[in-house]
């Protein structure tokens, strides 16, 4: 019943940080947006985005135009052709715009690996030189999230999920919080410090056919700061009662913080600031249920606020049910 009920109406926690937080309502141009499992998304300037499916065939991304009104707001949003090279998709989940090199950088979960293309979707041959204990991580919970930011000039990934290596993935029955390593790299694409992030334990008390709780993007703020977005995503056998909750916390993660061995357990977590939370679900009069994967910074207004660009993985709107989903929050 707290499902069903929860599915006719979308719960939006206001923030508990000490700045001002807007999020906007998650808006729909299924016109414009063919559907696709997008996965992650960054920004490129003006109205211009890059955009990654899980899906795809090939490795690449969709160049997207996403209108953004004074408020902040999604006011429009158009999908463009692919472009791509001939190699096989990697289950492609995370992208970051590099402006030093004016390339983007792709994380594909099949390899685990972090990886260049140019503005034409050819390889580089240049990738992420990850520390060697990521060479544990799963193809089902492996690098979801990527972020760069020109102003502090680093990197930012993680796993979804907690290493092997590194203890138990969070579930309904363990109900513990996944523990993980936040790795930094620079602009020659070295590793530089790693932080322990511990993500919170499940929400959700029932079983569920499906059930995924991991962090699936990361954003680097000019001022230092990182915004992870967990995700927690429930859905029972019959559909009705699903839901998605979405927390995105803010963390500072500076060198004195950083882990000093790789020993995991010897590690102090780092400490995170809610930003601003909220669900989505399936119910008997309503369809808000959105998986956010894709996060990124975009335009700053001209009131100052920073716009945060969310997406969603539909998986191409599955069962004729689900929309591929976009949101904003403006952080000030």
């Amino acid at each position: 019943m707290k499902y069903l009920l929860m599915s006719l109406l979308m719960t939006v926690a206001a923030s508990v940080s000490a700045q001002k937080v807007v999020l906007h309502e998650q808006v729909a141009f299924p016109e414009k947006i063919p559907a696709g499992g997008y996965s992650g998304i960054t920004w490129l300037g003006d109205d211009r985005y890059a955009v990654v499916s899980d899906k795809e065939k090939h490795e690449g991304f969709f160049p997207f135009t996403i209108t953004i009104d004074g408020k902040g707001q999604i006011t429009d949003a158009v999908r463009h052709d692919f472009v791509g090279n001939a190699s096989r998709g990697r289950d492609d989940e995370g992208i970051a715009f590099f402006q030093p090199e004016h390339s983007l950088f792709i994380s594909g979960e099949t390899d685990n690996q972090i990886r260049e293309i140019n503005m034409n979707g050819a390889y580089t041959g240049r990738k992420l030189a990850l520390p060697a204990m990521f060479s544990k991580a799963t193809s089902s919970y492996g690098f979801e999230a990527l972020t760069y930011n020109v102003e502090t000039h680093r990197f930012w990934t993680t796993t979804e999920s907690t290493l092997p290596s590194d203890g138990k993935e969070a579930s309904l029955r363990n109900r513990v919080g996944n523990k993980l390593r936040l790795q930094s790299f620079n602009d020659k694409l070295q590793p530089c410090d790693q932080f322990l992030y511990v993500m919170d334990a499940p929400s959700a008390k029932s079983g569920a056919q499906t059930y995924v709780l991991g962090v699936s993007a990361l954003t680097a703020l000019d001022d230092g700061r990182v915004l992870v977005l967990e995700r927690e995503a429930h859905i029972p056998d019959v559909k009705i009662g699903a839901f998605v909750r979405c927390s995105i916390y803010s963390v500072l993660p500076t060198s004195d913080k950083a882990m000093k061995s790789n020993n995991i357990s010897k590690a102090k977590a780092l400490k995170k600031t809610l930003v601003t939370q909220w669900t989505t679900s399936v119910g008997l009069l309503s369809f808000s249920f959105a998986n956010y994967e894709g996060m990124c910074a975009g335009p700053r207004l001209a009131d100052g606020g920073q716009v945060i660009v969310l997406i969603s993985d539909s998986q191409y709107q599955y069962a004729g049910m689900l929309q591929d989903w976009f949101r904003t929050l403006v952080i000030y």
